[in-house]
């Protein structure tokens, strides 16, 4: 098994989320992260999903998601062609030595106060990872971190690869929908 991160746009409708998650979930595979968010285009929504499956089990993946009527287009996003972030927010103890950490981390304290304290930190998933064991012998009382997003390396986007030739939720032409057959 190898962990697989998918770039996806959909529609930005209701339902949308939840039929690819159905997806996934009827099919017994489980979603290792998650993120949704707008794009520039406000009628497209990109969701990046990390998965652990084996290559033929992708390419099945793949094919029944594309046949979902909102997903405008696919790609896998490879770590050597790609951007790949996470965000952390965590509180600790405020002293010395959890400081000192977040300076090496170059995580940023967001909020000190009453003894404790608030670090941000985006990086990649091994970087996330890192800071997390070293606060943790120092007590970690809460934390909250994102799923992993995606953007590629270079001027190609996946919008430019997939909106101008399905011409789906084009800002040129408002009437051009896509039928939403499944709500």
């Amino acid at each position: 098994m190898a962990l697989h991160t998918l770039a996806v746009l959909v529609e930005n409708s209701p339902g949308v989320l939840a039929r690819v998650a159905s997806l996934f979930s009827r099919r017994g595979y489980n979603i290792d992260s998650l993120a949704v968010g707008p794009t520039e285009n406000p009628k497209v929504s990109r969701m990046t999903i990390v998965l652990n499956l084996e290559g033929h089990a992708l390419d099945q993946v793949s094919a029944q998601l594309f046949k979902l009527v909102n997903v405008i287009g696919i790609s896998e996003m490879k770590l050597s062609d790609s951007l790949q972030r996470e965000l952390l927010l965590v509180k600790v103890p405020a002293n010395p030595i959890t400081k000192e950490i977040a300076a090496k981390f170059n995580a940023i304290i967001s909020d000190e106060s009453d003894g404790s304290m608030s670090l941000e930190a985006v990086g990649e998933k091994a970087s996330i990872e890192g800071l997390l064991a070293a606060l943790k012998p120092h007590g970690i009382r809460e934390l909250v971190q994102s799923g992993l997003v995606a953007l590629e390396r270079g001027a190609s986007t996946l919008a430019d690869r997939t909106l101008t030739t399905m011409g789906t939720a084009n800002e040129s032409n408002p009437d051009n929908k896509t039928a939403d057959y499944q709500n």
